[in-house]
């Protein structure tokens, strides 16, 4: 409770104020956001339970205020006229959250790369049910040199052979394959 003289600006009407916003004081401005805010909120909550969407619209009805104070015609009290911007306000954020949810995309699982594919195809495939018809021996060279990309000096070391006989095993096991899948299945002759 105040004994002393109102502050500048207090004693002035909304009315008074929003002319003053229009013509750009932000004093008056922030008296009409402490006279009226609260109310504001408190019926907008009312009709959305969205604690953020709540204070945007808030804050969004002022700055319509800023923009357009020059519009508000009436006298005296100016709550009807910033209830029906803030409630404005608030219908045109309900629909640009709900036109956002229609527009989000579906999570989509990502396509495998090609890699994967082949690497499925190997494993489950009918090249992985030729692969399992072939020796252990063969089938170890081919994983070596084809699937993981090693040299025939690498996949001699990793399986402790010779490379000879990476060779002729890798040599073997495309053979083997290509009677397996047949004669087409991995391009040309052996």
């Amino acid at each position: 409770m105040r004994l002393l003289r109102p502050e500048r600006g207090e004693d002035r009407d909304d009315s008074a104020l929003l002319r003053a916003v229009a013509r750009g004081d932000a004093e008056a401005l922030a008296l009409l956001y402490d006279r009226h805010a609260g109310w504001l909120h408190a019926r907008l909550a009312r009709r959305c339970a969205d604690e953020e969407t709540v204070r945007e619209v808030l804050q969004d009805t002022f700055v319509t205020v800023w923009r357009s104070a020059g519009s508000h015609r009436g006298r005296g009290e100016a709550g009807g006229w910033l209830w029906v911007v803030a409630a404005r306000r608030l219908v045109d954020a309900q629909r640009a959250r709900a036109r956002a949810e229609r527009a989000a995309p579906e999570p989509v699982a990502p396509a495998p790369s090609a890699e994967d594919r082949v690497l499925a195809g190997l494993e489950y495939g009918d090249v992985g049910a030729a692969l399992d018809r072939i020796s252990p021996e063969l089938r170890e060279v081919l994983r070596a040199t084809v699937v993981d990309g090693l040299t025939t000096r690498e996949t001699a070391r990793l399986l402790g052979i010779p490379e000879g006989t990476v060779k002729t095993r890798a040599q073997r096991a495309r053979r083997e394959l290509r009677a397996a899948l047949g004669p087409n299945a991995l391009g040309g002759t052996a």
